[in-house]
């Protein structure tokens, strides 16, 4: 009967939002709004020093946000303050598993069904390092192919977990992780200040652009991705930790 109730409540609030947005005059009819009131004209005309023409890759110079592809031109750019509230997501999330999960006092791991022999230890460690610098490769050149901090920090929480799953006595150091993830979000908060400061609006981008595909390049976009990695990184380490540990009665 719970069930049954809670699936009608739930069918009644979505169908009640629904209407409520169709009857909002802030929400305009699907398709009545023209692209170029919501989109810069430099990105739809493609316009470089005020010519117009296409984007070269490795040429073009001085673009609008710098980034070689699409994805990262809207959420590390035109939607970063999305992002951010993604990342704040994450950040709640982490600090409920670790107010449900987390122990005062002295912690041990949970012991393992099987006993991981020594070449899955030595082979998993292997593995870490391959998949760690992926993680580090993909944060890196996330202005240059779709990817970045989320897909790159996702990696290097998997090679964290790789080493726990392979390694029954492997803990990290949950602390360094901890302030990883503050500086990491303070950083961010701090580099969308200087653009309130520095440039017009918060996150705004406030250095050259440079050549479109270069590694420096694309201005304070690399800059973000990278606290993104560490923070979404140093976060999911953090909840494995806590979903892998329990308190020590001994």
């Amino acid at each position: 009967m719970k069930k049954l109730f809670a699936f009608v409540l739930t069918i009644g609030l979505g169908v009640l939002m629904i209407f409520s947005l169709r009857a909002n005059t802030l929400f305009p009819e699907f398709g009545d709004v023209s692209i170029a009131d919501r989109i810069s004209a430099l990105f739809l005309d493609k316009s470089v020093n005020g010519d117009n023409g296409d984007v070269v890759f490795g040429q073009t110079t001085d673009a609008e946000d710098g980034a070689a592809n699409l994805v990262t031109s809207i959420v590390v750019d035109y939607r970063s303050f999305d992002t951010l509230g993604e990342v704040t997501v994450l950040f709640i999330s982490s600090l409920g598993v670790a107010l449900l999960l987390g122990v005062a006092g002295k912690q041990k791991r949970l012991a393992l069904n099987f006993k991981p022999n020594f070449m899955l230890r030595v082979g998993s460690r292997a593995l870490f390092g391959i998949i760690l610098m992926t993680g580090v490769y993909v944060i890196l050149h996330g202005h240059l192919t779709p990817g970045g901090g989320f897909p790159g920090g996702a990696m290097i929480a998997s090679s964290i977990l790789l080493l726990y799953l392979a390694d029954d006595e492997f803990r990290t150091k949950v602390k360094g992780f901890k302030v990883l993830e503050s500086v990491a979000g303070s950083l961010y908060v701090i580099v969308g200040l200087l653009g309130l400061v520095l440039a017009t609006y918060f996150l705004q981008n406030f250095l050259p652009t440079g050549t479109v595909g270069d590694l420096f390049s694309a201005g304070v976009l690399p800059i973000v991705y990278v606290l993104i990695g560490l923070k979404v990184g140093s976060e999911i380490s953090g909840i494995i930790d806590h979903f892998l540990t329990e308190g020590d009665l001994a």
